[in-house]
């Protein structure tokens, strides 16, 4: 039977000598980011539109880390940012109970720990195949808030690949609001999605509580705190 417990050994390890959480990035890059995450995607909807509208969400992950790698070549703020872009890369989990986490897409930042990547997550929102925004938040944007992923950091970033119409405004942002009236609540809200980018792009920004607590850390330092997370939905 697979191990449950935590492994605080494999945590101290991983962050000997590093203050957690790391400091927030500055808006301006997580704005770069995310423009370069779009202009990967309209460059991928000239060359490989089917594969983008028909493919599994593996496929269409595998296409983007491999155009987000070639971007470096060409994008000069991009390849200042992100020194490599890694897809399901093996992690672990606050409390090292889970050894083998695979986030979707790790934009692994230039002066940052290799270890401790800005993580995308990735769903498609397809109605007619039954994949909404419900998945997208119980098995997407919850994996940060339960410290399963980007739990040294205070940002990651949510990624849909719409191919039914939705947008950040007329389905996740309502969905989310109304999530607040359950009891529990299951996302706790901070801040709910706010338009970010000026409109230029279908992007948005929410806060999230996390409760669960650093390993081997005395407090104050044993408290993630809350964690920023960009919304970035592609569409044709």
């Amino acid at each position: 039977m697979a191990r449950v417990t935590p492994r605080p050994e494999q945590i101290e390890v991983l962050t000997r000598g590093i203050p957690l959480p790391f400091p927030p990035i500055r808006q301006e890059h997580l704005e770069v980011i995310a423009e370069a995450l779009a202009l990967a995607w309209s460059r991928l909807l000239a060359t490989s539109r089917a594969t983008l509208l028909s493919g599994c969400e593996a496929e269409v992950n595998t296409m983007m880390a491999s155009e987000l790698c070639m971007l470096r070549t060409t994008h000069r703020p991009w390849r200042q940012l992100v020194s490599s872009v890694t897809r399901g890369s093996e992690s672990l989990n606050f409390d090292g109970r889970h050894l083998e986490k695979k986030p979707d897409l790790s934009l692994h930042l230039t002066g940052r720990h290799a270890s401790f990547p800005l993580v995308a997550e990735c769903k498609l929102i397809d109605a007619r195949a039954r994949k909404g925004h419900d998945l997208y938040c119980d098995e997407g944007l919850s994996r940060f808030l339960r410290g399963e992923y980007a739990w040294a950091t205070r940002e990651a970033f949510m990624l849909a690949y719409v191919r039914d119409g939705s947008t950040v405004a007329s389905v996740l942002a309502p969905y989310i609001l109304q999530s607040q009236s359950c009891v529990p609540p299951p996302y706790d809200v901070v801040s709910l999605p706010t338009p970010v980018m000026g409109g230029r792009l279908d992007a948005a920004r929410s806060a999230h509580r996390r409760r669960f607590q650093y390993v081997g850390r005395l407090p104050p330092d044993d408290v993630p705190g809350d964690v920023s997370v960009w919304h970035l939905w592609l569409a044709p």
